[in-house]
């Protein structure tokens, strides 16, 4: 589906009108032609569809308001100075409550007299002061002025609709808990009541109840077994019995199933012991399945850890994965190893195949009871690293962010592994230790720090710390 973006162009009656036709023309086509739909004033409503008079914001408001569960950001753009008081009460009367970017046309210093000159970059300044001071937060471009066909600008529009889509996408959101966290694992508990203050509403089913669903399936049903031809396909599972393949099979239905009911976006998922003492499995791949897919799945119930996930996602619209933070590299201090069992999705390993829980199967359950663990080594290349969690001291959400890269360095263990090598890494590790944060972190194979601070700290309020920013 096509994001799409309100449009509002500004105009100020006394400078060229000419600019203000024609630069609405060329963003438009810019912005469509990078896949966007646009909601704008056409210049049948408004003079060249721009906004410069009451009556104007109160046509854009209106038309943004009819179309407020499409529209997920608005790019205000200056072809000339603009109009900024206009501009907004546009914004403030339309209700909508998402990302705004301001946008100038650069002028060109050969063409600065009457006719030709746009004054967009001391316009600008106006817009951003008239929206300060009606508390209505915006994003700003890379640079003061860009031109609309330019590659900064397009990746400055690229970056704002990540924005948009995490703000959006946490919107009234519902994240799924299913079954009750490891005892020993304080470190994952979180609050619901901050979450739910910030318009997150959790979801929970206990494991029992799952497992009494998966009870009614019988190996025989036609979805049974198609979905362990799907696993099959997912993953290479040669030297795995048959047996638990079809477990994981009808965990993979009714987990799917109990998504649909509640309609949560991502969840976590009470991953050891209990699956394996009362059903035989290590839930691991049938979760990787889901996040492959794009429905985050956490283990260890780390719920703020999956909503870590969920964010990442939408900045970059690739999958997710959860990690320990969990060896050092020898002596090398901007190094560290990033393991779990592991439930990584399949995009986010190579030599993706299907394993047990190494490390389990060695004291609480047997081998035949852990199979379902996904192994393999995250490919080199950029990675960026976050966290959310609650403060209950604070009763706020807080997060970090960190950016660098997964390097070529390869271990003999098991598991999904990476070696990260982030620039002062022992500064970062002794803010996560100060500060208490989690010893999971989600991963995404991607550079998207720059998109999840402005999302986070500017339009959702969680107190974010961005490493080396």
């Amino acid at each position: 589906m096509k994001q799409t973006l309100g449009l509002v162009v500004g105009s100020r009656g006394f400078f060229p009108e000419w600019l203000v036709k024609e630069g609405r023309e060329i963003i438009l086509s810019q912005l469509k032609k990078w896949g966007y739909d646009v909601v704008v004033l056409s210049p049948e409503d408004t003079k060249h569809g721009a906004v410069q008079t009451w009556e104007d914001a109160q046509k854009c408001a209106a038309l943004f308001d009819e179309n407020r569960k499409k529209i997920s950001g608005i790019v205000v753009t200056l072809p000339n100075f603009g109009e900024e008081k206009a501009i907004a009460d546009a914004i403030r009367h339309s209700g909508l409550n998402v990302p705004v970017l301001i946008h100038a046309f650069p002028d060109k210093t050969s063409a600065l007299d009457v006719k030709s000159r746009r004054d967009s970059f001391c316009g600008k300044l106006s817009i951003c002061n008239n929206l300060r001071q009606y508390n209505i937060p915006f994003t700003l471009t890379s640079e003061h002025t860009e031109s609309p066909d330019s590659v900064i600008f397009k990746e400055d529009i690229a970056a704002f609709a990540g924005v948009s889509r995490i703000v959006s996408g946490f919107k009234n959101l519902k994240a799924g808990a299913i079954g009750a966290r490891p005892n020993a694992f304080n470190t994952v508990r979180y609050s619901e009541k901050i979450l739910e203050s910030s318009g997150i509403s959790v979801e929970v089913i206990d494991l029992s109840e799952v497992l009494a669903r998966v009870e009614k399936l019988k190996d025989s049903d036609k979805k049974v077994a198609n979905k362990v031809k799907d696993i099959h396909n997912y993953i290479n599972t040669s030297g795995i019995p048959d047996a638990p393949l079809v477990k994981m099979a009808k965990l993979w239905l009714v987990v799917n199933e109990w998504i649909k009911e509640t309609g949560v976006k991502l969840f976590a998922f009470q991953c050891w012991s209990s699956i394996q003492e009362n059903f035989g499995i290590m839930p691991c791949a049938v979760m990787s399945m889901f996040s492959d897919n794009l429905i985050p799945a956490a283990c260890e119930v780390d719920l703020t850890g999956g909503l870590a996930m969920y964010a990442l996602q939408l900045a970059s619209q690739k999958p997710s994965a959860l990690v320990d933070w969990n060896n050092n590299v020898d002596d090398d201090p901007d190094k560290a190893i990033l393991f779990h069992c592991s439930n990584y999705p399949k995009s986010c390993l190579e030599d993706f195949r299907m394993g047990f829980g190494d490390i389990i199967s060695t004291s609480a359950v047997s081998k035949e009871q852990a199979y379902g663990t996904c192994y393999g080594t995250i490919p080199s290349g950029p990675v960026t690293i976050a966290r959310l969690a609650t403060d209950d001291i604070t009763g706020s959400i807080t997060g970090y962010l960190a950016e660098g890269n997964i390097t070529a360095d390869k271990f003999p263990t098991f598991g999904g592994i990476g070696v990260v090598e982030i620039e002062d890494l022992q500064d970062l590790l002794a803010f996560l230790c100060e500060n208490g944060f989690e010893h999971h972190a989600a991963i995404n194979l991607a550079h998207s720090a720059n998109i999840l601070y402005e999302a986070f700290d500017k339009y959702l309020g969680f107190d974010t710390y961005w490493h080396n920013a």
